[in-house]
């Protein structure tokens, strides 16, 4: 088993890796403690000239540097492939200042290809390969060193079940002329504004039952000073302030340190001096916000009459033609885009758009327009096209 300690092993490593048309990626990482996750363990394997070869990077070695990684990452004419790329993804966004490209998730493509909703790696793995996962090491804190020879096995067996994976996925969509389908998806995943987090946009994220502007207006500078903060320290966002506390503080409008020091939820770290201070600006600057700045909530959609009734024809609609394709129906539309759909005049919604209107989007509208009428049987639901549109 190769374990890469040094920039002089890596660089040779990536030179070769940077050759292959695709290589396959995990990650391990930990992030209970942090804001940003921590990378502890890269592991890659490639099948090139019918041979294969995997091996693992330590970035924790003492004095390697990753940039040989990340120039791999970047490098055009190979394609990476990892299993629900979203959190190794932003991991080397966060580090390297861009997205790993060109890109393919085999979790995506499973759900084109009919395994499921958001399907696992150890169930492709069972039903692809046809072999059984060791998971003893998975709650392993990876940044404790050395690693040994058990857990170092099981972190490579991310990446070497995942080169067959790919070919097989590969295979079928190509087969069933879908490949572009997960391109389209793809698109998204190496979309750089996937990865950000703007502090001014974290109230968006937050739950509340007010639509008070002004409260919000409050909320919004608390979450955008809770954000950047974290952010800053590299700590846990409840660990500044928890939801709850915010929220709390927020109706109560504070002036003073002592009217927020009596507040109930208030967490040991916002009652220090300096924290406490920082909390009071925030609340001031959410108070003292222009009206014309204030956060509104949008105005609920004008939905026609009969919409709700439309959008459970169109759930069932949906439920026959993912049966028909063999995909993830939760891949297609969500039951809110379904709503809009049914109740809007011009619903700005992902199922009219590319792939998604292909397989399901144009359907849907001729449902809508009452040019297309269900039927149940012993083999479950058809699909009937009308000579004239209902009136």
């Amino acid at each position: 088993m190769h374990v890469i300690t040094t920039t002089d092993e890596l660089a040779e490593c990536c030179a070769d890796y940077s050759r292959q048309p695709w290589i396959t990626i995990d990650t391990e990482f930990i992030r209970e403690r942090t804001y940003w996750s921590q990378l502890c363990l890269v592991q890659m394997a490639h099948g090139g000239g019918g041979d294969w070869e995997a091996v693992i990077i330590d970035p924790l070695s003492n004095g390697i540097d990753l940039a040989p990684l990340y120039e791999l990452m970047a490098e055009e004419s190979t394609v990476k492939v990892f299993h629900a790329a979203r959190q190794d993804v932003e991991i080397f966004y966060k580090l390297a200042g861009a997205v790993p490209t060109p890109l393919f998730d085999t979790q995506v493509a499973a759900m084109v290809c009919g395994y499921g909703e958001q399907v696992g790696y150890e169930t492709l793995v069972r039903k692809i390969v046809k072999a059984e996962l060791d998971k003893s090491s998975r709650f392993t804190d990876w940044s404790r060193r050395p690693l040994s020879e058990k857990q170092l096995t099981y972190a490579l067996g991310d990446v070497t079940h995942l080169r067959l994976i790919y070919e097989e996925l590969s295979t079928q969509l190509e087969k069933s002329g879908r490949a572009h389908w997960v391109r389209e998806e793809m698109a998204i995943l190496t979309a750089a504004e996937t990865y950000e987090s703007p502090p001014e946009e974290a109230w968006t994220r937050i739950k509340t039952r007010s639509s008070n502007p002004r409260f919000l207006a409050i909320v919004r500078s608390l979450a955008a000073w809770r954000e950047a903060t974290a952010q800053g320290r590299d700590v846990p966002r409840n660990r500044v302030l928890k939801d709850d506390a915010l929220m709390e503080i927020a109706a109560a409008r504070p002036s003073s340190v002592e009217e927020l020091s009596k507040l109930r939820l208030l967490q040991r770290e916002a009652r220090k001096p300096e924290t406490a201070a920082e909390i009071l600006a925030a609340v001031a600057a959410g108070i003292a916000c222009p009206e014309d700045l204030l956060p509104r909530p949008p105005e609920p959609p004008r939905r026609s009459p009969g919409s709700g009734a439309v959008a459970d024809l169109m759930k069932v609609l949906l439920k026959a033609r993912c049966d028909e394709l063999g995909v993830a129906s939760k891949l297609i539309a969500s039951a809110s885009d379904l709503e809009a759909l049914a109740g809007e005049e011009n619903p700005d919604v992902p199922v009219l758009k590319g792939w998604r209107r292909e397989a399901f989007g144009e359907d849907a509208l001729r449902l809508k327009r009452g040019e297309v009428a269900l039927s149940a049987g012993r083999r479950g639901v058809k699909i009937h096209r009308l000579a004239e549109a209902a009136e």
